[in-house]
């Protein structure tokens, strides 16, 4: 007996081909491709600011066209958002009163208050003009009547700066020729 084999055989090898995964990437990589080119062609860009129509409001009291210069205390433009401005609205025959004020100054969250009087109306008719216009401008009515029985509406609107922006609306004094009243908007700790 001969203890060399009479073939020599080769040793068994297994090799492992790459072409499988290769070609999952290539179809990874071409759907890559073929998703950039669809957003690339239907992309119309980021729109640098925000338009909205001024809401019509039939009936009820008009409102002043230049109301920036009642309010001007209270709109500070560094503090407000440009999507809350829309809570800067008056009924005509309105002017300011004395004892403005920003009571949180420097303690956070923006606040200020501006006393205001409206001739040839009544409370009802203010908070009615509230009412249509700032709920027809995005801001959502919770909250009317004080606890001391006075007039008021309270409405609260998500600003851009991701906090949640409260505006309030009341009747301190109601006469037959006027209706004295306050605006105060103030920042919500909340976020959004």
């Amino acid at each position: 007996m001969s203890d060399r084999p009479s073939r020599l055989k080769p040793p068994v090898t297994t090799t492992t081909s790459l072409w499988p995964a290769l070609s999952i990437l290539g179809i990874a990589v071409l759907m890559l491709s073929v998703f950039m080119l669809v957003n690339l062609v239907t992309n119309k860009g980021v729109v640098a600011k925000e338009t909205a129509t001024v809401p019509v409001i039939v009936g009820g009291l008009q409102a002043d066209t230049k109301p920036g210069a009642k309010l001007q205390y209270c709109l500070q433009s560094e503090e407000v958002p440009s999507n809350i401005d829309s809570a800067f609205v008056v009924p005509v025959n309105t002017a300011t009163r004395p004892g403005q004020g920003t009571p949180n100054r420097g303690a956070g969250e923006f606040s200020c208050e501006q006393p205001l009087t409206t001739t040839n109306t009544s409370a009802s008719e203010l908070i009615s003009f509230f009412n249509q216009r700032l709920q027809a401008s995005g801001w959502s009515l919770f909250s009317h009547g004080a606890s001391n029985g006075d007039p008021q509406s309270l409405f609260q609107k998500a600003g851009s700066d991701g906090f949640y922006w409260e505006v309030g609306v009341t009747v301190n004094k109601s006469t037959t020729s006027s209706v004295n009243w306050t605006f105060q908007i103030y920042q919500n700790s909340e976020t959004v």
